[in-house]
């Protein structure tokens, strides 16, 4: 007999990481920045985190410490793209290397150690499940509603108009990815203190990317994120019950399905900057366009 709150409460807590992530990328790209870099932030974040939860003891300091680290190695990106003007779609693979590598290297002294115990909020959902699900209304209102998000949307829909009127491209941009950069981070330290309770190397799986097309698949909105979250924690819980159940999922279609996202998400991104205007598709017209201040 399945119990359909216990199959609801597992979809919230697979798609939690996700949708930190994808929220996150979800305000880099609407002010016009394409980082691929976010699987590198969430293992970044996942370390850090992982290992201030366990030498303090609490897990919240953990997930502070995992939004502070995610958001410092965006800065690199930040850097490259924002002050040297270097290809983003190179720059953000290029972090994604480089969190991988780096978690890797300092990795190691935390394998096979256990994570402190995550408390239960209200209804029994972790708190992190809860501040997931409210900052999607949030994230709404302040790209819809708010006079920020509305100068960030107009950075990246037309970055030279906004410079134009006065509007800090760099300043809004740079903003923009520190944020994506702690949103991933709490989101690969989800994995590792609230999902898989301890450090493993490489334990993000791919989940970057797949945070990657969501974004896209949504149209640019936080609630087609939360829904494309959704769906893939609902992918991830019947995975789960399908090999409960005796039925082998093979692991080779699993391992290529994030480098397959990729190359999906690259192409709709290309073809929809292309085509923008006559099919309507929602992608800010900057989208992975360097901004070159006018003289």
């Amino acid at each position: 007999m399945i119990d359909p709150l216990s199959v609801f409460l597992l979809l919230l807590s697979a798609s939690t990481p996700i949708l930190f992530a994808a929220l996150g990328e979800l305000v880099v790209e609407r002010a016009g920045v394409l980082n691929l870099g976010v699987e590198g932030m969430m293992i970044t974040g996942a370390l850090a985190g992982f290992a201030v939860a366990h030498a303090t003891g609490n897990p919240f300091a953990g997930f502070v410490a995992a939004a502070v680290a995610g958001a410092a190695i965006s800065t690199l990106f930040a850097a490259l793209t924002q002050a040297f003007l270097a290809n983003q779609v190179a720059s953000g693979l290029a972090l994604t290397l480089f969190g991988l590598g780096l978690a890797a290297m300092f990795g190691k002294p935390f394998e096979g150690v256990k994570a402190p115990p995550m408390p239960a909020g209200p209804l029994g959902i972790n708190w992190i499940v809860w501040l997931g699900l409210l900052a999607v209304p949030a994230i709404w209102w302040f790209l819809t509603r708010s006079r920020r998000g509305l100068i960030l949307r107009g950075v990246g829909e037309n970055h030279e108009a906004a410079h134009a009127l006065g509007y800090d491209v760099r300043l809004t941009r740079l903003a923009a990815i520190a944020f994506g950069g702690a949103m991933a981070g709490i989101g690969g330290a989800f994995i590792s203190i609230a999902t898989v309770l301890q450090w493993t190397e490489g334990m993000t799986a791919g989940a970057g990317w797949i945070a990657l097309a969501i974004v896209v698949f949504s149209n640019w909105t936080a609630v087609g994120v939360l829904a494309g979250a959704w769906l893939f924690g609902g992918v991830t819980v019947l995975q789960l019950r399908l090999q409960a159940a005796g039925v082998n999922v093979p692991v080779q279609l699993l391992s290529m399905a994030p480098y397959l996202a990729t190359i999906i998400v690259l192409v709709l991104i290309s073809g929809r900057q292309k085509y923008s205007r006559r099919a309507g598709a929602a992608a800010p017209g900057s989208l992975g366009q360097n901004f070159h201040a006018l003289r």
